[in-house]
């Protein structure tokens, strides 16, 4: 770069010029760059230049002497002290012929901002001098990453006259990918990266090493390492070769401490992060196994370690999903947006960030960052809810399939369990969602079945023979299956390309196989009464909605027979107890304890440890655990006589908990739902409330309870005294003869004696400064009454109004809870619910017959059917971006920013046209004097006796309006 430079510079730019050095020369800086500008302006204009005047004698001049002169007459200009005038001459010339390779900044007719473009646009010139090798632009691409000028690597390196190669772009991806360069990322790999290659899991772990160390994700990481080699020992520094070379070539070796990282804590990071949701990611390469316990997996990691660690050099099976959950761990909203635009399963990856993002929230300690994870979390369950909202648009049916569909991507998850995991609310409230469960909720029913059918079948089964309920018709099914097989090439955008029957989702766990059996035996029976009546027979009992009719029905069964136990036939104990009822009643809970066994052991896939904290994780589990536990205490108590009341009054508590558990039953309607939501927020209140009321109750009471009573020992007293009495006066019960002096009544026993006192006898109350505690009275009373009461009401109004707007959004998200659970449960009710435990006990621990659905709402497909969902999830994905696009081009922003671009290249323009304007000048000042140079000549020669003219001479025609002093660009100039 030459800023100003004296005469001694010159020569050191032709040196450098000649091997080929980029010089960039800012104009109007000092005497040497000035120079080199006007030699590169004037010279090469070349004959536009105004000649001098020669004599005629002395003839014409070379074109090359002619340059001589030019340059002489400014190197003059610049540097009239210096006495060899003729070297620097020549130096200038010299310069002049390597002029490519020189850059000129004009600082008046440029802003600062256009600095970088013009010294990386000077490189670049330079390189493509040298080569139109790629290899020879890589330096040139670093620096353009660095200053983040993807603009000027588009214009001049990615512009179609470069071949980039994947070797040439590897080590600017991991700059880009390291320093947050989306914009890179993406050209990148619209000009020849492969990311198939380019992502190992050796690299994978490198960039996992470049995160820094004040995000949460490092600090995670470093938990698990620590733990890793606290557990299994502590391992070789950098065990595996680590060539810096060939694994990234950028600095992200930083902080020290994070080179041990390998892939085992990025899995045991992911696993934290999404729970049971998802298989251990990255085990497949690692040769580790869902099962392997902690230990023996730490175990295993150090002896590969201390290998050569073959895993390290493999593909990622994944390489944009893996980018992906990269990108979302250290909350890269732009970069995160992007590679989820190139990964697949676009429904599920969304949801899956929206869950690592909210549970990175819960663990965040600075708030800004906890609210930007929040909005991004946000952000993609809304990009979630438009892409399904697309699919469901174009295909119902194929929708459906992406719902339930397992990801072999996302460690076998499904987008309703992530959706779960992730609490995405506002995507479950999605129509195609409710309509799914609504499916699935019915079975083979009609949706439109009244409550009153159903409850009148439950109690006369063969009325499931008449036209009483409608059933879909299993022929429908079966030409919807033909159809499917002869639709391979129906468009993708909206043809129903993938079909599936509700009998592949419905069935419970004790009939999954038995159901697919019994429809290949429909096809070739012989008797079709037969058939018929076993598949309407199963039809009825296995769909949900009646289970959970059953349940409800057997429920408030049990609850008569638990009440009129407890309130007529409560025997004393034996041998005179208990009645036969009661047994009944004990023989009923012990079924209820066996189904919650169930769904604590034998329900999913995971460890037994995983099923148990999965299923404490439910309020209502919880609660059947309280009343099964006071159950069972009660029943215990109640067998002696000296506990017999002690378990009476524990078996009343535990039917208020029994009876609560209506709540959740009746959480699946329409209208209660909602309110049963609202209800529930409003508890929250509550605690606040009773927290300002203990702190006036303490206060009040103990004050109060001191001035009436000198002395009263009687814990029993003090505690009604101290917190029932200032409770009960909320209400307005308040004992102003036990209060007031003047209201004492007469003739009351009472004493002050201490020794009677602590014999149980009553003490008197004193009147002395009995005025203060009326007006503790009054100044309690107007906090608690006025002041406490409204503001519970105001709180209570706030939460109403602000859950009242959500709350079909939020009884949606539980009626898919409840749909799931009813969905797994045997048809058959308490206490017969026990026949369908014996059946199921046969089946799978007997004749060894596994269970198809061991997990909910769950359907694997594979192959070309799979391919086929993919491609057309990934084209109502483009749609929706597409249109998303289009939007953000019209918007007013957009539009601002696009005008604001063309004003600034006008301005460039203008300048431009200034420069032609002032050469435009010159040539007239040529023209001028090419004129008049020939008039005199015209005019010696008519004058002379050497040529006879033939013809008179031309007659000049009137070029007014063209002279320069009326052309319209000089005077608008």
């Amino acid at each position: 770069m030459l800023i100003s430079g004296d005469a001694a510079m010159l020569e050191r730019v032709d040196l450098s010029l000649k091997k080929a050095t980029p010089w960039l020369v800012l104009n109007g800086s000092g005497p040497a760059a000035d120079l080199i500008c006007e030699l590169l302006d004037a010279l090469a204009a070349g004959p536009m230049s105004p000649p001098s005047p020669q004599p005629e004698a002395e003839g014409s001049k070379s074109p090359s002497a002619e340059l001589r002169d030019r340059a002489r007459e400014r190197v003059r200009r610049h540097f009239t002290a210096e006495a060899d005038l003729e070297k620097l001459v020549d130096r200038a010339l010299s310069i002049y012929q390597n002029r490519d390779l020189i850059t000129v900044f004009h600082g008046e007719q440029e802003s600062s901002d256009d600095f970088d473009t013009v010294l990386l646009k000077a490189l670049v010139r330079a390189s493509k001098r040298v080569s139109s090798d790629a290899s020879e632009y890589t330096e040139e691409l670093k620096l353009a990453v660095a200053w983040n000028r993807v603009d000027i690597a588009k214009s001049e390196l990615f512009n179609g006259g470069i071949q980039w190669q994947y070797e040439d772009l590897e080590d600017s991806m991991t700059d880009a990918l390291i320093n947050d360069k989306p914009q890179f990322v993406r050209l990148f790999t619209e000009n020849g990266l492969n990311i198939l290659d380019y992502l190992t899991y050796r690299r994978l772990e490198g960039l996992y090493r470049s995160l820094s160390d004040s995000s949460l994700a490092f600090t995670l990481l470093q938990r698990r390492l620590t733990e890793r080699q606290g557990l299994a020992g502590s391992l070789p520094t950098v065990p595996c070769s680590l060539d810096r070379a060939s694994l990234l070539k950028s600095p992200i070796s930083e902080p020290s401490s994070a080179k041990e990282l390998s892939l085992y804590e990025m899995s045991r990071l992911l696993w934290d992060i999404l729970g049971d949701v998802c298989e251990p990611f990255y085990y497949s390469p690692l040769k580790l196994d869902q099962s392997t316990s902690t230990r023996r997996a730490l175990k295993h990691m150090k002896k590969l370690l201390l290998e050569e660690c073959p895993y390290k050099e493999q593909r990622c099976l994944s390489p944009w999903a893996s980018l992906f959950i990269w990108a979302v761990l250290q909350n890269r909203s732009e970069m995160a947006v992007y590679f989820w635009e190139m990964a697949g399963e676009s429904v599920l990856s969304a949801l899956a960030g929206c869950k690592i993002l909210r549970e990175l929230s819960k663990l965040e300690s600075e708030t800004e960052t906890k609210l930007s994870m929040k909005e991004l979390a946000q952000k993609f369950e809304n990009l979630a809810l438009d892409v399904f909202s697309e699919c469901y648009q174009s295909s119902e049916r194929r929708s459906f399939t992406l719902l339930i569909r397992k990801s072999p991507v996302w460690g076998g998850a499904t987008c309703l369990q992530m959706a779960t995991a992730a609490d995405a609310r506002l995507f479950f409230s999605h129509d195609g969602v409710q309509s799914l469960l609504s499916q699935i909720w019915w079975g083979d029913m009609e949706r439109s079945t009244k409550v009153w059918k159903l409850v009148l079948t439950f109690f006369l089964p063969p009325l499931i023979y008449t036209n009483l309920i409608t059933f879909r018709e299993q022929e429908e099914e079966g030409k919807s299956e033909e159809v499917t097989h002869g639709r391979d090439t129906d468009s993708l955008d909206g043809g129903d390309a993938t079909v599936f029957s509700l009998a592949d989702i419905m069935q419970t766990e004790e009939d999954a196989e038995e159901y697919a059996a019994l429809r290949a035996k429909l096809k070739g029976a012989s008797n079709p009464k037969r058939p018929f009546i076993l598949l309407r027979w199963r039809e009825f009992w296995f769909a949900p909605v009646t289970s959970f009719l059953g349940n409800v029905l057997m429920y408030f069964l049990f609850l008569s027979l638990f009440a009129y136990i407890l309130l007529v036939d409560f025997k004393p104990p034996p041998p005179h107890g208990p009645s036969t009822l009661e047994f009944v009643l004990y023989f009923w809970v012990f079924t209820m304890v066996c189904e919650e066994i169930r769904q604590t052991f034998f329900v999913g896939s995971n460890t037994i440890y995983q099923r148990m904290s999965l299923y404490i994780q439910d309020m209502w589990n919880k609660c059947d655990i309280l009343a099964i536990s006071l159950f069972a205490l009660g029943m215990c108590c109640r067998m002696f006589p000296w506990s017999y009341e002690f378990g009476r009054a524990v078996f009343a508590v535990d039917y208020m908990v029994f009876t609560l558990r209506l709540i959740h039953i009746f959480a699946i309607h329409k209208q209660l739902g909602p309110k049963i939501i609202i209800v529930g927020n409003m508890m929250k209140d509550i605690f606040f409330f009773l927290f300002f009321l203990a702190v006036w109750l303490l206060a009040y009471g103990v004050a109060n309870q001191a001035l009436l009573y000198s002395y009263d020992p009687r814990p029993n007293w003090i505690f009604r005294r101290v917190f029932y009495r200032p409770y009960l006066h909320i209400f307005g019960q308040i004992p102003i003869h036990e209060m007031d002096a003047d209201k004492l009544e007469e003739g009351i026993q009472c004493t002050n004696n201490a020794t009677l006192i602590e014999a149980g006898a009553e003490p008197c109350m004193s009147t002395y400064a009995n005025w203060l505690v009326v007006i503790l009275l009054v100044i309690y009373l107007l906090v608690t009454n006025i002041l406490l009461v409204n503001l519970l009401i105001a709180m209570f109004s706030h939460t109403f109004s602000k859950v009242q707007e959500n709350s079909d959004t939020y009884w949606k998200f539980q009626r898919y809870k409840l749909i799931l659970e009813y969905h797994s449960r045997p048809c058959l009710a308490p206490p017969f619910i026990i026949i369908s435990h014996l059946h199921l006990f046969i089946k799978r621990r007997i004749r060894r017959i596994p269970s198809v659905k061991i997990k909910h709402f769950v359907l694997e497909i594979h192959g070309r059917q799979a391919s086929k969902l993919n491609m057309w999830e990934a084209i109502q994905k483009e749609n929706i971006l597409s249109a998303q696009n289009k939007r953000e081009r019209e918007s007013d922003s957009e539009r601002l920013k696009r005008t604001s671009v063309k004003v600034d290249s006008v301005l460039k323009q203008m300048v431009k046209i200034q420069d032609h304007n002032r050469r435009l000048r010159m040539l007239e000042t040529e023209l001028e004097y090419c004129s008049s140079a020939l008039s005199w000549m015209v005019d010696a020669l008519s004058q002379s006796n050497l040529i006879k003219p033939t013809r008179p001479p031309p007659i000049l025609r009137d070029l007014t309006p063209l002279s320069p002093t009326n052309c319209p660009m000089n005077s608008e100039i």
